[in-house]
């Protein structure tokens, strides 16, 4: 039976280790959570509201962000199951409120547009409900972790991060150029009323000066003796 040469062995070696590798992260990847991700239109003089249903202890977050839309603000409200409020703030253009849920129940936030009267809103919003659960659970266990789940606790963390900093920059990225975009349409109709004021000028001065220049006829008339 052939054996197989020492750089065929290493790369046997390689090809198993780089498949553990490749399933062990996999399950790095952040899983779904208890979360509400939520891009939506806020017309003007409307109010929308959201419910989540919470139990007891439960710590939460919630943040968000208006992208487009007027002076890129908005008011939002926090109400526990019994009503009282938790958070309110008025025409905010981003906030971040975490609170730990005192009761069980369906707690309800709301954003209103209704200062507005013709500027609709783009609102982001993501409202996270409890943690992530742990990626090594603990029960069962007996030996502490070792250094290869230390380091894949520490990758996950490092991902978690990744995806909120990518979730930051596409806001600032999609409110930017919304902005941008406000700006060139005011810049492209401050100079079309430009085009017109100048021909509007500049026909006004051609009658003027050809005022100056014609011939003004007189007329005479003789009074009879």
């Amino acid at each position: 039976m052939p054996r197989l040469g020492s750089a065929q062995r290493w790369a046997a070696a390689a090809g198993r280790w780089g498949c553990r590798l490749l399933a062990l992260l996999l399950l790095l990847v952040p899983g779904p959570c208890g979360a509400s991700e939520i891009t939506f239109e806020l017309p003007d003089n409307a109010k929308q509201c959201f419910y989540e249903d919470i139990t007891q202890g439960t710590k939460c977050t919630l943040e968000f962000q208006v992208i487009t839309g007027g002076h890129y603000d908005v008011d939002c409200r926090l109400e526990d199951p019994d009503g009282n409020v938790l958070y309110k703030e008025m025409k905010k253009q981003y906030d971040s409120f975490t609170f730990t849920a005192s009761k069980n129940g369906t707690y309800k936030f709301c954003f209103s547009n209704e200062f507005s009267t013709f500027t609709h809103k783009t609102v982001y919003f993501d409202f996270q409900v409890g943690e992530d659960p742990p990626l090594f659970p603990s029960e069962n266990r007996v030996s502490a972790l070792t250094q290869m789940e230390s380091a894949c606790v520490s990758i996950h963390e490092a991902l978690k991060s990744v995806i909120d900093y990518q979730t930051h920059f596409r806001l600032r990225e999609a409110q930017g150029r919304s902005r941008a975009e406000d700006l060139n349409t005011r810049v492209a109709y401050w100079s079309v009323g430009e085009a017109l004021i100048l021909l509007v000028v500049s026909i006004g001065q051609v009658f003027l000066l050809k005022s100056f220049f014609s011939d003004k006829r007189t007329t005479t008339t003789r009074v009879g003796s």
